[in-house]
């Protein structure tokens, strides 16, 4: 695996997966946001150093679930995740806008970020309330703002300005639940990235598909061109 240090992923298929399997859809984003912690685990088993998931983009912030999974952080936030910050080594950085968010989810995020803060095995980077168009602005404003400060020459100062900030641009993008598209996703940081599409909704989502991505992804010859 010396040559994968980053995978991302797009995690879609919860409420198909609850209405597939008549279930409620609290189940189904409950099986769902477990499955987060069996895909950290599996990156820890490989050694990767870096795993970026989009939970919640910024255009179904607004939809009805939103409470739902604010319920699910308020009661297993900390069950799913201690674990990993305690015994696993995990650091976890929660990027996107905050704004909007209750006062008691930011809590529990920046809690985890600062616990989480000198932890090295795995770099977990969780979207959360996120969308490219809107990290563009974000980028924007921080140009205009201080524009006599930044080096646009300078590659590693200009990737500062992004939330995924000096880690390294992802090698493997995978997408669950079926759809070909990057949904307003990380666009900065994809532009030499292999897409992966399955048909899997993210709850079913298994290590043994994990590790068959990977192997096919190893078997690449990337030319970062045409």
């Amino acid at each position: 695996m010396n040559n994968l240090e980053h995978i991302a992923f797009i995690l879609d298929g919860n409420k198909r997966w609850a209405k597939k399997n008549k279930f409620s859809n609290f189940i189904g984003y409950s099986k769902g946001f477990e499955n987060i912690k069996n895909l950290v685990n599996f990156s820890l088993n490989i050694k990767l150093k870096n795993l970026t998931l989009y939970a919640l983009s910024s255009e179904n912030f607004h939809r009805s679930s939103i409470d739902l999974i604010y319920d699910i952080i308020y009661k297993n936030f900390q069950k799913y995740f201690n674990d990993l910050v305690f015994n696993n080594g995990v650091r976890i950085k929660i990027f996107g806008s905050r704004k909007n968010l209750p006062k008691k989810i930011i809590g529990i995020f920046e809690n985890i970020e600062k616990l989480s803060s000198d932890n090295n095995k795995l770099n977990l980077n969780i979207a959360f309330n996120y969308g490219f168009k809107d990290e563009i602005k974000k980028v924007l404003n921080k140009v205009k703002d201080n524009c006599s400060n930044i080096n646009l020459n300078n590659e590693q100062e200009i990737n500062k300005l992004f939330d995924i900030g000096t880690f390294p641009d992802p090698d493997i993008l995978i997408r669950t639940g079926g759809y070909k598209r990057l949904s307003n996703f990380i666009m900065y940081n994809l532009t030499y990235t292999e897409l992966f599409f399955t048909d899997t909704l993210w709850p079913d989502f298994s290590e043994k598909e994990f590790n068959a991505i990977i192997n096919e992804y190893l078997n690449i010859s990337r030319k970062y061109g045409l």
